[in-house]
C-alpha cells in the first residue's frame, strides 16, 4: 500500500540493482526506510544463510521501516506500530543527498540487545542526526535475532544474524553509491551485541574488505564454544518439547521459539554448574566460534593481523552493569554473598585479586566492578590492544559521564552512550536516563561531542584524540569537560593483563 507523504516535499526515487525506492524529504535529509537486502527468511529460507531479495517491478514506496525480527521484549516495549510481517530483513537509509557524484563517507548501523532483542525501526536509533551533523550517510538494518540468528540449530548455518550483516554490508557495497554514499569509504558501528556483532565481522572472513573503519561501542566478551551453544541450543529447543532440528524447529512459529528463550533463560542462574560463566548471563545467545563462519576469537583474530588495514574505536562505560542492577531491582544493595560468587566466578585472579586490589571497597561496589570488568569493559579494552598487536591502528574512550536518572545513581552505565550519540533523549532507553525531561546543557554538549568524533573517524580515521598504545595508555574520557588521559581504570587494567578472552565453554554435562 502506498502511504501519501507530506505535499510540500518532494519524493526521490533511487534504483537499486533490484529495482527502485521512493523516499522521503525529511529535516533537509532524504530517508529511505524498510528496503529489503535478503529474501524473507522464512518457509525454505528458514534457518538458512540469507538469500538476496528478489528484484521488483515499478517503483517500491519506502516509507515506512520494515517489521522487525521476532524478538523478546524490551525495555522499550512491544514494537506497537510497526509494521507486521516476515521481511524481517531491510535497510534504512538516511541521505543529504541520493547524487551518486556526491561520494560520502557511509556509516552502518548494527543495533545491539543480547542478540536477542532490537530492530532498526526503534526510535532511539534515528539517525538524521547523525546524517545531518556529519554530512554523511548513515544505514542502520534489522537481522536475526534469538533462535532464528543465534541458536544451535542441527542442519543450519552457525551464526545466522552475522551472515545477515554481512549480507546487508554487501548490499551497502553494491547499492550505496546510488544513494548518495562511498562504497569505498564504510564504517560500521554498534554497541553491546551489536559491538560484539562489530568484534565479530573484523574476525570474519566473509566481512573482509566490506568496510574500512569499526566502531565499538562496549564490546560484550560472550562468545560461545560449539560445546556450549550445542548444548543451550538442545535445552532451548526442550522447552518447546523438540529437538533442536531444522526439521523440527521449522514447524514452529517464530513466536513459539521466542517463547522458549523467555522459558530458559531465567532459569540459567541456576545452571552454573553447567554453562558456567554464561549461566547468570540469562542470555542462551551469542555468536559461537564455530570455525567456519567465524574461524576464531575476534581477539585472537585481531593480535594476528586479520583486520590491521581496519581503523578501530573502542571504548566503554565506566559504570555498564549498574544498568542490570536496576533493571533486576538490586542497583547499590547488592550483599557479600552475591558479591563473592561473582567474584569468584569472573575474577581471573580470583576473589582475594580483587579485594586486594581495591582495598576498602564495599560489596556492591565489588560486585558491580567486576561485572563490568568481565563483561564489557575488559574485553574492549583488549580488543584495542589485540589490534595493536596485529599491526593496526585503534583509539579508545571511556564514557564517565553520569545518566541524570535516579540522581546519579546509575553511573555511566550500559547503553548511555546510545542516546548521546544519536541524540535520542526522549527515545527508548533515553527516557530512563534521563526521566523523560529536557536534556541539560552539559548532555547537548556530549552528545555533540559524540556525534562529531564519531563522523570525523568516519570522514578521515581521526575521532580527536591520539590512537591508543600500551606505553602512554592514552584514551578519550567522555564526561562533562572531556580530557585525555591515562585509561582511568588502570587497576582493573592490571587485574586482567595477561587474560585471554576464549570462547566460553560448556563445564558440566550433568543431569
Amino acid at each position: 500500500m502506498t502511504i501519501p507523504g507530506p505535499v510540500e516535499s518532494v519524493e526521490p526515487v533511487v534504483r537499486t540493482a533490484v529495482g527502485a525506492v521512493r523516499g522521503r524529504a525529511e529535516d533537509g535529509l532524504t530517508v529511505f526506510r524498510g528496503i529489503p537486502f535478503a529474501e524473507p527468511p522464512v518457509g525454505e529460507g528458514r534457518f538458512a544463510a540469507p538469500r538476496p531479495a528478489r528484484a521488483w517491478d515499478g517503483i517500491r514506496d519506502a516509507y515506512a521501516f520494515g517489521p522487525p525480527p521476532p524478538q523478546d521484549l524490551g525495555i522499550a516495549g512491544p514494537a506497537g506500530a510497526l509494521p507486521q510481517g516476515d521481511d524481517w530483513l531491510t535497510v534504512n537509509v538516511w541521505t543529504p543527498e541520493p547524487d551518486p557524484a556526491a561520494r560520502r563517507p557511509v556509516m552502518v548501523w548494527i543495533h545491539g540487545g543480547a542478540y536477542k532483542l532490537g530492530h532498526s525501526g526503534s526510535p532511539g536509533y534515528d539517525a538524521r542526526r547523525i546524517a545531518a551533523d556529519g554530512d554523511l550517510v548513515v544505514v542502520t538494518l534489522n537481522y536475526r535475532l534469538g533462535m532464528e540468528g543465534f541458536a544451535h540449530i542441527e542442519g543450519a548455518p552457525a551464526n545466522r544474524g552475522l551472515l545477515d550483516q554481512v549480507a546487508a554490508l554487501e548490499w551497502v557495497r553494491d547499492n550505496i553509491a546510488a544513494f548518495g554514499g562511498d562504497p569505498g569509504r564504510v564504517t560500521v558501528f554498534g554497541e553491546s551485541a551489536g559491538a560484539g556483532s562489530v568484534a565479530a565481522l573484523l574476525a570474519m572472513p566473509s566481512a573482509a574488505g566490506l568496510f574500512g573503519r569499526a566502531v565499538a561501542q562496549s564490546v560484550p566478551g560472550t562468545f560461545f564454544s560449539p560445546e556450549l551453544a550445542r548444548d543451550l541450543g538442545t535445552a532451548l529447543a526442550a522447552e518447546a518439547g523438540l529437538r533442536p532440528t531444522v526439521a523440527d524447529l521449522g514447524a514452529l512459529a517464530p513466536e513459539q521459539l521466542v517463547k522458549a528463550g523467555q522459558a530458559l533463560a531465567p532459569k540459567m542462574p541456576g545452571r552454573v554448574d553447567r554453562w558456567g560463566q554464561a549461566a547468570p548471563t540469562v542470555t542462551p545467545y551469542a555468536p559461537v566460534v564455530d570455525g567456519e563462519v567465524l574461524p576464531v576469537m575476534p581477539w585472537r583474530a585481531l593480535a594476528a593481523g586479520a583486520a590491521r588495514d581496519v581503523d578501530l574505536v573502542v571504548g566503554h562505560n565506566r559504570d555498564e552493569n549498574r544498568l542490570f542492577s536496576m533493571m533486576a531491582g538490586k542497583l547499590g544493595v547488592i550483599g557479600e554473598e552475591r558479591a563473592r560468587a561473582a567474584l569468584r566466578l569472573y575474577a581471573p585472579g580470583g576473589e582475594a585479586a580483587y579485594r586486594a586490589a581495591f582495598p576498602g571497597a564495599s560489596a556492591n561496589d565489588l560486585y558491580e566492578r567486576v561485572q563490568t570488568d568481565w563483561l564489557f569493559g575488559m574485553p574492549s579494552l583488549h580488543l584495542a590492544e589485540a589490534h595493536l598487536a596485529g599491526g593496526g591502528r585503534a583509539h579508545v574512550y571511556q564514557l564517565t559521564w553520569p545518566a541524570p536518572a535516579a540522581d546519579g545513581a546509575l553511573g555511566a552505565c550500559h547503553a548511555l552512550d546510545v542516546p548521546l550519540l544519536f541524540g535520542t533523549f526522549g527515545a527508548d532507553i533515553g527516557l530512563l536516563f534521563f526521566d523523560g525531561a529536557e536534556p541539560s546543557p552539559q548532555a547537548l554538549a556530549l552528545s555533540d561531542r559524540f556525534r562529531s568524533s564519531w563522523t570525523a573517524f568516519a570522514r578521515t580515521g581521526d575521532p580527536g584524540w591520539p590512537a591508543y598504545d600500551t606505553e602512554r595508555r592514552l584514551v578519550q574520557v567522555l564526561d562533562a569537560e572531556p580530557v585525555v588521559a591515562p585509561y582511568p581504570g588502570e587497576t582493573s587494567r592490571r587485574l586482567w593483563e595477561g587474560h585471554e578472552f576464549t570462547p566460553l565453554p560448556l563445564v558440566g554435562r550433568g543431569a
